[in-house]
């Protein structure tokens, strides 16, 4: 370990020089209020910024224990600290100090959703953040004296005020963890109370746009508000600041739901929320009080992806040139069998909430009204709509289905519960739809010639995927949330509605290389391999995924995923190829 000041004279020696003289500055320095680790020099001022991490002792930033005593704590509260760390950066970190990244100072906090990170750690002996900073130059010659603006200043500034608990707003801190604690308290209620969802009365759902997730705000906004026949109580272990420890809200029983209403009534709204919150959320993001089963998976019609090995027969059969539909592949899916393949790929890993939008879904694969029966039979229509399969679905293998259903009655004899929204306003309208099911009864038969198929195994081949590039080994970049950069291909992310991360990203990409590593064998299944990796990241810090990651190094940016968003990565990537197994 070195002194601040060695750090100091090196900067100052090297003021002026070329870019690669920064390398001089690895390793770690202590500074009065904070252990300072250089781990990563960036090579050019616009290559990737360097990486850093903060440490300061336990006894000096006096953390509390019983704020991290479980993991659900533990995770909010390094979330954040890094939330914070953020808003310190934002206040000091002052105009661009030269060339391409020079003077950026970064932390991958987050947004609407609480996830467990690498930016952050607390442990029994210190908190750690895990930053990166751009390194002053002008053009390629180090600007020596900014630099040090940046590591004299800028960095003890943060540490002071964001990882030190005398000098943060200890009642926001409190507040924030105990409204993550709350969120997943109730979700461990929801097999007991036999449901899938649960809305909080009083959420606010609607978003200011549809690219801000922040709340709407203003007089026109409604409150969420429960009808009486599906409202539930829950317990919280954290008491309101009135002191009740239980909430009323709406509970979706487990089975077929439908949401139903006219256009921008909020049936699509309260869908979208529902999907996102599988993810506890921030207080005041107005959703932090609904909670979705973790298990839950968006299903949308994906017109032009890339499917291997699928067996769609539960859906799609019979299609012309007699081609097989119970090892499908295709590498421009249509919208009805990229949509069944997504739902089997799904069940396949897992999945025991089905969400569908009809607005994001193939019309002809939803449902076949009477009209069109009769005009093509079935022994010339391929496809078994979903409204002749969501009943077996959940009957024979448990897997309830929640729909927005705008345009089609049909699907009324399949539901169980029949939710209308009207002026955002939920309303059970289950006892109308019998009256209107006797008066109207429906014309169409159903279409469901087989039972339904059991998602067949399939084991992904390792020699499939190739990470490397050029000369790298292992290329694996995040172009955006939705966009995947592993080795020589893209990986199409856009439809996957329940990654709401770009650490997200990039952490399924070092996921994907980690298991081709150390788990595909061409025997194990893509169930068994995704689950491993959840495996992992439930008895492991998410540190392990970075492939050149060395004990007490800054591992990267990485969020925690879902092994159904891994999964959804792991089918698209057009160079996978399974192994079925019938």
């Amino acid at each position: 370990m070195f002194s601040d000041k060695k750090l100091k004279q090196t900067l100052s020696t090297i003021d002026g020089k070329g870019y690669k003289a920064y390398k001089q500055i690895g390793g770690e320095f202590c500074f009065t209020t904070h252990t300072l680790y250089i781990d990563h020099v960036q090579g050019d001022p616009f290559a990737q910024p360097s990486k850093v991490r903060l440490r300061v002792h336990g006894e000096k930033s006096k953390f509390p224990k019983n704020i991290w005593e479980n993991s659900v704590r533990k995770i909010a509260l390094e979330d954040f600290i890094a939330r914070a760390i953020r808003n310190v950066i934002q206040n000091i970190v002052g105009p661009q100090k030269g060339s391409g990244k020079s003077g950026i100072i970064y932390i991958d906090a987050g947004r609407q959703e609480v996830l467990d990170r690498t930016a952050v750690v607390i442990s029994e002996n210190w908190i750690e953040a895990r930053i990166q900073i751009g390194l002053p130059a002008n053009g390629r010659r180090i600007l020596g004296r900014q630099a040090i603006d940046i590591f004299f200043n800028e960095l003890p500034h943060i540490v002071e005020n964001a990882l030190y608990w005398e000098n943060i707003n200890q009642d926001i801190c409190r507040s924030f963890v105990s409204c993550a604690e709350n969120q997943e308290a109730i979700r461990q209620q929801l097999d007991n109370l036999n449901i899938t969802a649960f809305i909080a009365n009083g959420s606010i759902l609607p978003r200011k746009s549809g690219v801000c997730d922040l709340p709407l705000s203003g007089e026109s906004v409604v409150p969420f508000q429960s009808p009486q026949s599906l409202e539930v109580t829950v317990e919280i272990p954290n008491p309101f600041s009135n002191g009740k420890t239980e909430m009323k809200g709406m509970g979706i029983p487990n089975g077929i739901t439908l949401i139903v209403g006219g256009g921008y009534h909020g049936k699509s709204t309260l869908l979208k929320s529902i999907e996102r919150c599988v993810y506890p959320h921030i207080p005041g993001d107005g959703r932090e009080y609904v909670i979705t089963r973790i298990d839950a998976v968006k299903i949308r019609s994906e017109e032009g992806r890339r499917v291997e090995k699928v067996n769609i027969t539960s859906f799609i059969d019979n299609l012309p040139q007699r081609i097989s539909t119970d090892s499908f592949c295709s590498e421009d899916a249509s919208g009805s069998t990229s949509q069944a393949a997504n739902i089997i790929e799904a069940l396949e890993v897992g999945a025991n909430l089905l969400l569908l939008d009809e607005d994001t879904s193939a019309a002809n694969f939803m449902v076949r009204d009477a009209r069109m029966q009769k005009l093509v039979h079935k022994e010339n229509e391929p496809i078994t709509p979903f409204v002749d399969r969501v009943r077996e679905i959940y009957d024979d293998f448990g897997v309830s289905t929640i729909l927005v259903m705008g345009g089609s009655g049909d699907y009324f004899e399949a539901a169980d519960t029949i939710i209308k929204m009207q002026d955002y306003t939920p309303n059970d309208v289950g006892n109308s739809v019998v009256e209107i099911v006797k008066k109207f009864p429906t014309q169409r038969k159903a279409e469901s010639p087989k039972a339904f198929t059991k998602p067949t195994n399939r084991s992904p081949q390792k020699k499939s995927f190739d990470a490397s590039r050029g000369r790298r080994q292992i290329k694996i970049d995040i172009k955006s949330r939705d966009l995947l950069i592993y080795g020589k291909n893209t990986i199409d992310l856009r439809y996957s509605d329940q990654l709401v991360d770009p650490s997200q990203t990039g952490a399924i990409g070092y996921a994907i290389f980690y298991a081709t590593q150390k788990l595909m064998n061409d025997t194990l299944s893509i169930k068994d391999v995704v689950e491993e990796i959840e495996k992992l990241f439930n008895e492991n810090s998410l540190d392990f995924l970075d492939p050149y990651y060395q004990k007490e190094k800054h591992p990267g940016n990485f969020s925690r995923p879902r092994k159904y968003e891994i999964a959804a990565a792991i089918n698209r990537l057009r160079t996978t190829r399974f192994i079925q197994k019938i």
